[in-house]
């Protein structure tokens, strides 16, 4: 069968060209050899290890349709023309001409996959920088398909297609479910930081005031339907996608919400947190391939303790000269007032007592550290940065390796496609979840002023006032400020009479 097969390959390259039969003798014996030897240069008795394209000869010989789906006249095609067949080879000339198969090494698959990482990496840093000088409706915007693109793939991990036909609406509920719970968190944020629009509008203030009980009416819906469709035939397809759904919605969609929350709380609180994150995992893989020997988690073999305590450093220090040039930028550290900001227009406000410098005293025998000096000025929020750099490094990457023991699971490499190099979405945001939660509760409990403000008066009179006290209220203010020669003294009684 080798010799049919041979011949019927020479006669196929004189069809081709007109080359002599030692040329085609080369190309035979190119296609038999990785190292692309002639049969004259070949041991007669000398085993050498066939290539993917002598395998498929083998094949191609034996088999009267081929599996791989080329024939003769492809691979001869393939020879002339210089194209490869398989993914994992190339074609070189040679001295004579000849195309030559060789088979990609380890290293050019690696070489090849840095370079496309490296490009899309250096194509989402841009887009994140756009986005973010967009303004922060758009960063709540893209936050928001973030959300729905995690949910997507998490969720098609569990997916069965071959039971998804015979039950219906499992994917319907999934999605319900996804919405239900954007619908009641984002509408949290909403009423919580524009409750001066929210509050005093005829239409929005039904829903603002009876906002959770709807959502749990929503909620409770979609409970009921799913308990419907129950099959005898399908409990425990049904119930896996069911408890898979709500460990997506807690891990992902509810840890994003707060991330949206700490874009309200000014841009810094997001911006830092996401930024910690991809420098300690940049400064992780630094250090890994650099100096890592031990292996840190099993779940993760390529992990080192090394690389883990040095990105821990790096991130630190990149941390500190983050915040020491964001500290100064107003657009970074006010709060959103306003849904049309962006880098242009700018932002203006009262900075946070965390950005300005503050008197620190310095004990004597630490004298020498500073310069002898016993106060030094420094900015709070430095000391605050070095924490969050701190859960970044030690705590946020099991984020990923709670990730990774989830793909391991399922058998997969990948969550997804969607970006060239690096996997899905959720690949490259498994760790931001966690941190962007973490600094959520920080930012709240240790940076947060509390103070009163015109929001949480106005929310705290519409909601736990009734409509007569509203109304007194609104005498005593009107009274204080025709008092104070405000306003004309006629208002007060016109209002009165109306009201």
């Amino acid at each position: 069968m080798g010799k049919r097969s041979s011949a019927s390959t020479v006669n196929l390259n004189k069809s081709v060209s007109s080359s002599a039969s030692s040329t085609s003798l080369n190309r035979k014996s190119s296609r038999g050899n990785l190292n692309g030897r002639s049969l004259s240069q070949s041991p007669k008795k000398k085993k050498t290890q066939p290539s993917l394209r002598s395998n498929f000869q083998a094949q191609s010989s034996t088999s009267p349709t081929p599996t791989t789906g080329h024939n003769h006249h492809t691979i001869i095609d393939s020879l002339t023309s210089g194209t490869p067949l398989f993914p994992n080879e190339k074609m070189e000339l040679t001295p004579a001409g000849d195309h030559v198969v060789v088979e990609l090494t380890e290293k050019e698959k690696k070489k090849q996959t840095f370079i496309v990482r490296t490009i899309w990496t250096l194509f989402m840093i841009a887009g994140f920088f756009v986005v973010l000088a967009a303004g922060h409706l758009w960063l709540i915007a893209f936050v928001g398909l973030i959300q729905v693109l995690t949910f997507k793939e998490v969720i098609n991990l569990a997916a069965e297609p071959s039971k998804d036909g015979d039950v219906p609406f499992s994917r319907s509920l999934n999605w319900y479910f996804l919405a239900t719970t954007i619908y009641f968190l984002e509408g949290e944020s909403v009423i919580h930081y524009f409750k001066h629009i929210v509050l005093v509008d005829t239409y929005l203030l039904p829903l603002a005031t009876h906002h959770r009980f709807l959502s749990y009416c929503l909620y409770i819906i979609g409970f009921v339907f799913f308990v419907g469709t129950l099959d005898k035939n399908h409990f425990k397809f049904q119930f896996s996608q069911f408890c898979m759904t709500h460990m997506t919605l807690l891990f992902t969609v509810v840890q994003a919400h707060f991330i949206v929350n700490n874009i309200f709380s000014g841009l810094f609180w997001f911006f830092i947190p996401a930024t910690l994150v991809i420098t300690n995992d940049i400064f992780a893989y630094i250090c890994g391939i650099t100096f890592g020997r031990t292996q840190l988690i099993k779940i993760s073999p390529k992990k080192t303790v090394e690389g883990f305590v040095g990105a821990w450093v790096c991130t630190i220090i990149m941390g500190v000269a983050l915040s020491w040039g964001l500290s100064k930028v107003q657009y970074f550290i006010c709060p959103l007032d306003d849904w049309g900001t962006n880098v242009f227009s700018g932002l203006s406000c009262t900075p946070n007592p965390v950005f300005i410098s503050q008197a620190y005293p310095v004990a004597e025998e630490f004298g020498w550290i500073v310069g002898g000096r016993d106060i030094i000025y420094f900015k709070p929020v430095h000391f605050h940065v070095m924490v969050l750099a701190t859960f970044a490094s030690l705590i946020a990457p099991f984020g990923g390796f709670f990730a990774s023991g989830l793909k391991r699971a399922f058998k997969v490499k990948d969550f997804g496609d969607t970006i060239p190099g690096h996997g899905g979405i959720t690949d490259r945001v498994d760790c931001q979840f966690l941190m962007g939660f973490f600094a959520y509760l920080y930012h709240e409990s240790f940076v947060s002023t509390h103070g009163f403000t015109i929001n949480t008066v106005l929310r705290s009179i519409v909601f736990n006032f009734s409509y007569a006290d509203q109304v007194e209220i609104i005498n005593n203010v009107l009274g204080f400020l025709e008092n104070q020669g405000a306003i004309e003294p006629g208002i007060r009684i016109a209002l009165k009479k109306v009201l």
